[in-house]
């Protein structure tokens, strides 16, 4: 029985065994077919290469991959028994794709973004998304009202042209922006710093009230780094929306913020985890201390100079991060720096990518480090900021990869090239050189390698000239820059000049950065100045030298006989220091100009200093000798508790001291008026010859210029509340005194006339001087006593170009000064 059961089992396995075998023999069960149906163009096999399997995610992926290809009208799948059929419908063959009604953006640019296309089949979903496409474009326009079709033009052998119709509409940009939860800033503050602009009467000139989400989002930025600067550490966005609104005509847009309390500083501290390396020796390249208010910004330079500062030290993986323990009860945030060793990661590649007229050089080298070198996130933020300040590029965005192993990174740098040439015309006028208009061509981004190119033409009523510029920012491969400058310009007589002047030269200068705010810029010019004095029926002004046939009395039919009230000085006359400076006077200086800045906006300064000390040595080669030292500081401090209410105020001076014997001449000398002390014309304050009477009532051009000067103003610049910020509109009142003095020049001619006994000096219009100029110069106004005015401005920073009104009232002057109450500058840009 027992051997029974033993042969039953031992068959039994034998059986399974078989079983098993017969099934691995089986053939496997074959893939369902691939059937290709509907092409009649397309190679059927191509169709199939777009499916890797047969099961239901691969067969919706191939689908998807075939539509979008855009070679079909349709595509669809189906089981049938063991098969899968693919249909294709590949619709007529597109001869041509046209646009029809767009004139404010240009067809070029539109067709690029198209995926429907010549030469492919014609796909309705396709031209479909074509159309949200085109929407979208109008939209970031500012034309979010425009209208989007296509139709299609049959044409023969089954070909058809696809036609994108557009309404373009009016102009839709943003018509008002909304802040939400703002108290310490005004709505009107916080819109003045963006880019994006409201619509109002000035529309038509400008593009910046066009909405676009991007523009926003670069804006709202802004705003939080305002914030951070001044302090409110806890400052978040809360939301952002815009709404279209049809009534309207434009977009309306709401912005919600937290603004949280203004912390100050308590303590900062550096917190060193490196062996060697002592923290408190880096306090000292610390841009913000305690007592201060919070200033993101003198955080982020903070952590910028300790990390340089400990990569001189050899510890080039240091990451420093800053680290704010807040007392919101306190108000106040102690800040500790932390350097830690950062993990030892290499670049392995820096690719440069969008750059399709930038040179890869001009982006590479705003890094400070580069391939093969230590990673820095620190570094390459500031190689980001850096780039995006250029102006060569609309966006930049710098992204990381893996490398080919665990230690090595690859930089990627997306860029986008914009437009960075400029054709101007500009016009202008002001009350000292009559209207003047420019033509100018300038390029910030020359043949893609970063250097700047300007020529610029001037003429007007009084002056003219031409101008050519050129700027290598990274001469010999270093942060400096270099450049030159060549020019020749002619300005000529008119009431506040008796003389024209015409200037040719040349400038090599150098800009050296010595901190991010302290630049060193030395400098080497030459030219060539020529001074000549009119003398016609118009402007006899040098007859007393040289009479003029019919006109000069006693040598005028009219008058045979020059008189005390009737001579030569009558009709205006040149005082003997401009004649003496006529000819051709050669300048070769040797100088440079060290500038502070600190300002908080180059272009509305609310905060900071600006300070510049130039000097300049004339006397390598050419004819003058002299040593010329000028100041400039100014000081921008918004005014607590009033809203963008600015408060400016300027010192400034100016010595010039020669050498070799040299005596100054009048181009020379420091001429100066409005510029020191407004209310005063231009020559209009310091030494004048008062041996012409002239100078004083019709003919005042005799200025003679000083050697010395300081002046200093206060001034208070607000808005005109009630107008919208953009229009740009502001007022200021304003007060000034300075002084001019000092004139060097020679003061007796009496040599170059025929020695009359008894007499040094001729007295003008004496008989023994024919009535005219005399052998004299007798300066007036020679005091270093202050002449000073205040009054009121207004300043309008216009599409067309900056505009400013100047009304002042002399407070105190010295006898022989010119004043001038009224004074208009202006231009424009188009």
């Amino acid at each position: 029985m027992q051997s029974i059961s033993g042969i039953w089992k031992s068959s039994s396995i034998l059986i399974a065994a078989f079983a098993v075998l017969l099934a691995c023999a089986a053939p496997a069960a074959a893939a369902p077919e691939i059937v290709v149906q509907g092409n009649t163009r397309a190679d059927a096999e191509m169709i199939r290469s777009y499916f890797t399997g047969t099961s239901p995610a691969e067969i919706d992926q191939g689908l998807e991959a075939l539509r979008a290809s855009g070679r079909f009208s349709s595509v669809s799948a189906s089981r049938q028994g063991g098969k899968v059929v693919v249909r294709v419908s590949e619709g007529n063959m597109i001869n041509r794709v046209a646009l029809e009604g767009n004139s404010k953006v240009k067809t070029e640019n539109l067709l690029p973004e198209l995926r429907t296309r010549a030469r492919t089949a014609f796909s309705p979903a396709t031209a479909e998304s074509d159309v949200a496409r085109l929407t979208e474009i109008y939209r970031r326009s500012g034309r979010a009202a425009a209208k989007v079709s296509y139709r299609t033009v049959d044409l023969p052998n089954g070909r058809i042209d696809v036609v994108f119709t557009i309404v373009e509409g009016d102009k839709t940009g943003v018509k008002e922006i909304k802040f939400v939860g703002n108290n310490v800033y005004s709505t009107r503050r916080l819109v003045g710093m963006m880019e994006t602009t409201e619509m109002n009467f000035l529309s038509f000139l400008k593009s910046s009230d066009v909405y676009d989400p991007d523009r926003i989002a670069s804006d709202l930025e802004l705003v939080r780094r305002f914030y951070l600067k001044n302090g409110y550490a806890d400052f978040r966005v809360v939301s952002s929306d815009a709404q279209f609104d049809p009534a309207q005509g434009g977009y309306i847009i709401t912005i919600v913020v937290e603004e949280g309390p203004q912390y100050r500083v308590s303590s900062v501290d550096v917190e060193s985890h490196l062996p060697d390396v002592d923290a408190a020796s880096l306090n000292d390249v610390l841009r913000i201390s305690a007592g201060d208010v919070y200033n993101g910004d003198a955080v982020e330079k903070s952590v910028e100079a300790l990390t340089r500062e400990i990569a001189k030290k050899g510890y080039a993986f240091t990451q420093a991060r800053p680290r704010g323990e807040r007392n919101p009860a306190a108000q106040t945030v102690a800040i500790r720096f932390v350097l830690d060793e950062g993990p030892r990661v290499y670049i392995e590649r820096i690719n440069i990518r969008g750059n399709t007229r930038t040179r890869d050089y001009v982006i590479r080298r705003e890094f400070e480090i580069g391939e093969g070198d230590a990673y820095n996130r620190v570094l390459i933020d500031r190689a980001e900021r850096r780039l995006n300040g250029l102006g060569y590029f609309k966006k930049v965005k710098i992204t990381n990869e893996p490398g080919s192993s665990p230690d090595r990174v690859i930089v990627n740098v997306d860029v986008e090239d914009q437009p960075t040439g400029n054709f101007g015309v500009s016009g202008g006028y002001s009350t000292t050189q009559g209207f003047i208009a420019e033509v100018s061509v300038s390029e910030s981004n020359f043949m893609g390698r970063g250097q700047a190119v300007r020529m610029s033409v001037q003429a007007g009523q009084l002056s003219r000239g031409v101008t050519f510029s050129f700027t290598e920012p990274y001469f010999l491969d270093q942060r400096i820059a270099a450049g030159f400058d060549v020019f020749a310009k002619r300005m000529d007589a008119y009431n506040y000049s008796i003389y024209s002047s015409t200037s040719v030269g040349g400038t090599i200068r150098f800009g050296v950065p010595i901190t991010d705010e302290l630049t060193f810029s030395p400098h080497y010019s030459i030219y060539q100045t020529t001074i000549s004095i009119p003398n016609n029926w118009s402007r006899p002004y040098n007859d007393c030298w040289s009479p003029v046939p019919g006109l000069t009395p006693g040598f005028s039919p009219f008058f045979p006989e020059p008189s005390l009230f009737i001579n030569c000085q009558t009709n205006g006359e040149a005082s003997l220091a401009i004649k003496e400076s006529q000819g051709t006077l050669l300048t070769s200086l040797v100088g440079y100009s060290l500038t502070f800045d600190n300002v908080d906006n180059f272009k509305n300064p609310h905060n900071g200093w600006h300070a510049t000390l130039s000097q300049d040595v004339a006397g390598v080669g050419g004819d003058s000798r002299y040593l010329r030292t000028t100041g400039d500081i100014r000081y921008f401090h918004e005014i607590p508790y009033l809203d963008d209410v600015v408060g400016i105020a300027r010192v400034q001076g100016g010595d010039l001291s020669t050498f070799g014997g040299y005596t100054p001449r009048i181009q020379d000398n420091f001429n100066l008026g409005p510029s020191l002390v407004r209310g005063f014309a231009p020559g209009g304050i310091g030494p004048r010859d008062s041996n012409i009477f002239t100078s004083f009532n019709n003919n005042r051009g005799n200025s003679l210029g000083g050697s010395d000067y300081f002046g200093g103003s206060l001034e208070v610049q607000f808005p005109l509340w009630g107008l919208p910020k953009d229009l740009g509109l502001r007022g200021a009142l304003f007060a000034d005194a300075g002084t001019l003095w000092n004139f060097q020049g020679r003061t007796n001619y009496s040599n170059n006339l025929p020695t009359i006994p008894g007499v040094t000096c001729l007295a003008p219009y004496s008989a023994q001087a024919a009535f005219g100029v005399g052998t004299c110069v007798i300066p007036v106004s020679d005091s270093m006593k202050l002449r000073s005015s205040v009054g009121a401005s207004l300043l309008w920073n216009s599409p067309m170009g900056p505009i400013r009104f100047d009304y002042a009232v002399v407070t105190s002057k010295v006898y022989g000064d010119i004043t001038q109450n009224f004074r208009f500058t202006g231009g424009t840009n188009f």
